[in-house]
């Protein structure tokens, strides 16, 4: 007889999964994608089994997530996950000069691998105008294997990554890609073309938000730590503007580092843009098709 009792972790943590942010991060935001001159932009968000603790403060949502288990009481409801995001959406930032993008609620509530496009034109650039999804068991365990996770250090308190901005619309451009270029380079499993993604999109947050890499309160040197990364495997970026943890391409052990179990979700199904279920998979429309 299957048990429906919690394992000892999860009582202590909750069942509300974690997510990583892959390449694109920020193009969430609607003050960059109000300047993309090519929407939509792209981001990729992975649902993450809670099998442990992450570190606060570390670009994993572990903010989010606690609003989510004090709101659902440690797990997920049983209601659409468009609906859940917008709900999570508007109780956390309620009444925040600086919110919370919506990668955030959706990574933690998707199962998945999933692909954001951003649009400013839609729903203001707050939530994604289409979602796309892989949950093909094989893909989620390729990438467990090639995503190698290295604890660095979580963000410090005073940090704030938006002290300089120059958001040249150049440069937001190919941060919307390099979204686009991680998803694809997923689906075809293919390790040189997502380390090159991650590497991109780092880039692009040096040039963009130059803080996420560099403030007077780190002291990491989360630049010559990312380099050397970069250099010994095929790519390699941060879990969020700060550092907290380095997310590292590759094939072959990395020393130090963890792997994270992928959140898969039912069997996949595609359907179409104009389907009454789906359409698009726009979370403003509450849709639901999954690739």
């Amino acid at each position: 007889m299957k048990s429906n009792r919690l394992p000892p972790i999860a009582r202590v943590i909750g069942s509300i999964p974690y997510r990583l942010a892959l390449a694109g991060g920020w193009i969430d935001q609607p003050f960059v994608s109000r300047r993309n001159p090519r929407p939509p932009g792209s981001m990729v968000v992975v649902g993450v089994e809670p099998a442990f603790r992450f570190m606060d403060r570390s670009g994993i949502a572990t903010g989010t997530r606690e609003v989510a288990s004090r709101v659902w009481q440690g797990k997920l409801p049983s209601r659409p996950p468009a609906e859940l995001a917008r709900e999570l959406y508007e109780i956390e930032n309620k009444g925040k000069a600086e919110p919370s993008g919506s990668q955030d609620m959706v990574g933690l509530i998707y199962p998945g691998i999933n692909r954001l496009d951003y649009d400013f034109a839609a729903n203001g650039g707050v939530f994604p105008a289409h979602i796309e999804s892989v949950n093909d068991r094989s893909t989620a365990r390729w990438l467990e294997q090639v995503i190698q996770v290295l604890s660095v250090a979580p963000r410090p308190e005073g940090y704030n990554p938006l002290g300089r901005k120059r958001l040249e619309p150049k440069w937001i451009a190919r941060l919307g890609e390099t979204g686009k270029d991680c998803f694809d380079a997923i689906r075809r499993h293919d390790l040189p073309a997502l380390g090159a993604s991650l590497n991109e999109c780092m880039v692009c947050w040096e040039k963009l938000l130059p803080h996420t890499v560099r403030h007077p309160t780190l002291k990491v040197d989360l630049m010559g730590l990312l380099r050397a990364y970069q250099s010994c495997y095929a790519g390699a970026m941060y879990s969020g503007c700060g550092g907290g943890y380095l997310l590292v391409a590759s094939k072959e052990h990395v020393p130090g580092a963890f792997a994270v179990k992928v959140r898969v979700g039912g069997q996949s199904k595609v359907q179409s843009p104009k389907s009454k279920a789906g359409r698009g998979r726009e979370l403003g429309a509450g849709g639901e098709a999954d690739e």
